[in-house]
């Protein structure tokens, strides 16, 4: 079987993929300082506990955290005996290479997005995705990644809010039915649930504009639900679209023997 592993500032998520579907897939919080032996512990123990027998024999990972992958090429070295496929890395071969500017490092979730996108919904695409940063991500009419936007994170902005304004309390996203706030939790919480709204509505349209050809808005991330009740921003929610990506490219490298 295959473990499919991605690597964000805030969480890494493991999932399990038996050549038709994921089996199972768990969140678990990016440490750099968890060793690889850790790692291994944590995931077999949930494997057993949800009666998962069979052995992994083959591991693909996206990072956004370097220093984590260390220890994760350790834990499959020395418990699957086997090397992992890295997405970013030279070695790792992608259906279609970004075009942007030379020198420039195109962030691995963003390709694993894009190849996922691609499969599944065709080109002419913009992935939104909530992460510890809002993505926007442009995948051409051939599935090339070909440039996009970082706006900082909904939850990023809220802790900011919070530890920089000593009087403004610490809350939770949540759309409000009203614009207007007549108390400061319900302020703070129209303010980042409708300015992302707007946020994202704006950066589509001005992505449109630019590209000037019809596109499909898809997206991706734990808080993505929540902003599509505020209004028809996506033509697609799709949760498992970053894992999807990460099958689609080992699958190509195995198909190119680049693996």
């Amino acid at each position: 079987m295959l473990l499919a592993i991605d690597c964000g500032n805030t969480n890494t998520v493991f999932s399990i993929w038996d050549g038709k579907d994921f089996i199972a897939t768990w969140r678990t919080s990016s440490e750099h300082t968890r060793t690889g032996d850790q790692y291994y512990v944590w995931l077999v123990t949930l494997m057993s506990v949800h009666k998962i027998d069979a052995g992994i024999t083959e591991v693909v990972i996206s990072s956004t955290v370097p220093r984590v992958v260390f220890n994760l090429r350790v834990m499959c070295d020395r418990y699957f005996n086997c090397r992992p496929l890295v997405v970013g890395n030279a070695e790792c071969a992608l259906p279609t290479n970004p075009r942007v500017d030379e020198g420039t490092t195109v962030g691995p979730d963003r390709l694993v997005n894009t190849a996922a996108a691609f499969d599944r919904y065709g080109g002419d695409v913009i992935v939104v995705d909530f992460g510890t940063a809002t993505t926007f991500d442009v995948v051409a009419e051939d599935g090339a990644y070909i440039g996009g936007v970082i706006a900082p994170g909904v939850n990023l902005s809220l802790q900011a809010l919070h530890e920089a304004a000593a009087a403004l309390p610490h809350v939770d996203v949540r759309k409000t039915q009203k614009v207007i706030g007549t108390n400061t939790v319900d302020c703070m919480q129209s303010g980042v649930f409708w300015g992302y709204v707007g946020l994202v509505r704006g950066i589509c349209d001005r992505i449109k504009a630019e590209y000037v050809r019809p596109m499909k808005v898809i997206a991706t991330g734990g808080l993505a639900p929540l902003f599509q009740q505020g209004d028809t921003l996506f033509d697609h929610f799709d949760e498992f679209l970053t894992m999807h990506g990460l099958i689609v490219i080992h699958q190509y490298n195995k198909d190119t023997g680049s693996t």
